[in-house]
This record gives structure tokens, C-alpha cells and sequence, in this order.
């Protein structure tokens, strides 16, 4: 898996296809979170961002492959493994720019509550802010897997479902992402720092499901 993970990374940094979901991912900070707005608002909200950035990731790792490389590593591997690897990558890329988009939120952002009356611990918050990207992140593979070649082969179709299913798991009650960023942002009206543990329980069991489910479909497809 080292190889065929550091080959696909490989792949994607130099197709420069990662620079449109970065560029958006950071067009939402710098539109969404001011400087010296409430620190959990601003980190829910960076949170948020991640998982539609993290569902394109998937689908650019996913396809970014030409067909005969792709059986060539399926050959030599295994069909499943290789799309493993190309998911492993996505989320990797985002965890990454998750981390990056939450140390700039927290530097800039005031450690108070809504009302800016509660001093909010400023490493509590920072530790729930990378738990809730991290549960986006996952939460986004999740989608992306689901909504995108080999389970949907429909360019048009899988678009339009992955939009859809992105925007419905931060906004349906029960996702984990929701549960996530809903808890920063209310605990930002009290000045309370929640880490979303029964979230990222939950986005792990997710993305794990979701995983298999797209590796078994890479295996009979090819």
C-alpha cells in the first residue's frame, strides 16, 4: 500500500488538479471567518468547508488515473487496493489542509464566546476544532466514495449526487459533520468546548462502510 499510495499522491500533486478544491477551500475561510469573530464559530465553519473540499479530493483521486495505468497497478495489486490508495490520498490531502485551515482560523480568530463575555480555553478549542475537521473529512471520503466512479460510472449523475450528498451531511440531523459543527457553534453561545467524540466514532464507522463498499465494487468492475 506505501507504494501505491505514495504513486497516487504522486499523480495528484503534479496534475495541479488539487489547486481549484484548495483555492475554494480557502475563498471559504477568507469569506466565512474574520479576524477576531468567535473562536468556535469560526472553527465550525472551517470545519464545515472541509467535507464538500474533501468529497471533490475523492473524486479527483479517483479518476485522475488513465484507464490502462490503472489495470496495469490492478495487475500487479489488486483492483480494490488501488482505489483504497486513491481515497487513502484524498483524505490524507485533506486532513492536511484541514489542519492548515484550523491553525489559521485559531490564530485569528478571538477566544471568547458569541457574545464575547466568556473567555473561551483557547487549546480545548483548537483540539475540538481539528476533531470536528477531522470528522468532516471523513464525513466528505464518505460521500465522495459513494457518489463517485466505480459506484456511480455517470460523470453527470455522480456530480450532481455528490454536491447533493455533501450539502444533506451537514445539514441532516444525525451525520456525524452536522452533530460536529452544530456542537462548536452552540458551544460558542456559552463559551462550553465540546470535542465530538461520538462524531468522529461515528464518521469512522461511515467512512469505513462506505470504503469496503467502494472496494468491493472496484473488485468486480475491475
Amino acid at each position: 500500500m506505501n507504494a501505491l499510495l505514495q504513486y497516487q499522491a504522486g499523480l495528484l500533486l503534479r496534475s495541479q488538479r488539487w489547486l481549484p478544491p484548495v483555492l475554494l477551500y480557502g475563498i471559504f475561510i477568507a469569506v466565512g471567518a474574520q479576524a477576531g469573530d468567535p473562536i468556535l464559530d469560526s472553527l465550525g465553519y472551517a470545519a464545515a468547508a472541509l467535507l464538500p473540499v474533501t468529497a471533490w479530493l475523492v473524486r479527483l483521486c479517483a479518476t485522475q488515473e488513465p484507464p490502462a495505468a490503472r489495470h496495469c497497478a490492478a495487475a500487479a495489486t489488486s483492483p480494490a487496493r488501488v482505489h483504497l490508495a486513491c481515497l487513502g490520498v484524498a483524505l490524507g490531502f485533506a486532513g492536511a489542509l484541514g489542519l492548515a485551515g484550523t491553525a489559521v482560523v485559531s490564530a485569528m480568530s478571538d477566544a471568547a464566546s458569541a457574545d464575547h463575555r466568556v473567555a473561551v480555553p483557547v487549546v480545548p478549542a483548537v483540539g475540538a476544532g481539528v476533531a470536528a475537521a477531522l470528522v468532516c473529512a471523513l464525513t466528505g471520503a464518505a460521500v465522495g466514495a459513494l457518489f463517485t466512479w466505480p459506484v456511480i460510472r455517470s460523470t453527470g449523475w455522480s456530480l450532481a449526487l455528490t454536491a447533493l450528498g455533501a450539502l444533506l451531511a451537514l445539514v441532516v440531523t444525525g451525520s456525524p459533520a452536522q452533530a460536529a459543527v452544530e456542537g462548536l457553534i452552540g458551544g460558542s453561545q456559552t463559551g462550553a468546548v465540546t470535542v465530538p467524540v461520538l462524531g468522529l466514532l461515528g464518521a469512522v464507522a461511515l467512512a469505513g462502510v462506505v470504503w469496503g463498499l467502494a472496494g468491493g465494487v472496484a473488485s468486480r468492475r475491475g
